[in-house]
């Protein structure tokens, strides 16, 4: 892999503890829901993984919000479609 992170889109995330910014590794749609799989450091061996799904915002059809993926089933099954779309990388649930 090339050492220039502007490979990799940034997307900054309102929290509760303020603005995140995270890389996106890749972004999939299973069962009709958009989900993406992000990171912290797309180059760091103990980098942290974090998979979304995107909410559609019913009030504004230009926005969405994303939540974590809860249910372990639906979490294991959208880390096999990232595990296969990202063979360099090792995911685990």
């Amino acid at each position: 892999m090339d050492n220039n992170q502007n490979n990799y889109e940034k997307m900054s995330f309102e929290t509760e503890e303020g603005t995140e910014e995270l890389y996106i590794l890749e972004q999939t749609m299973l069962a009709g829901v958009n989900y993406l799989l992000l990171t912290d450091d797309p180059y760091s061996d103990e980098a942290c993984f974090i998979v979304l799904k995107e909410v559609p915002d019913e009030g504004d059809s230009d926005m969405a919000t994303y939540d974590t993926v809860e249910d372990d089933e639906e979490l294991k099954a959208i880390i096999k479609v990232f595990d296969e779309l990202l063979e360099d990388f090792d995911l685990e649930v």
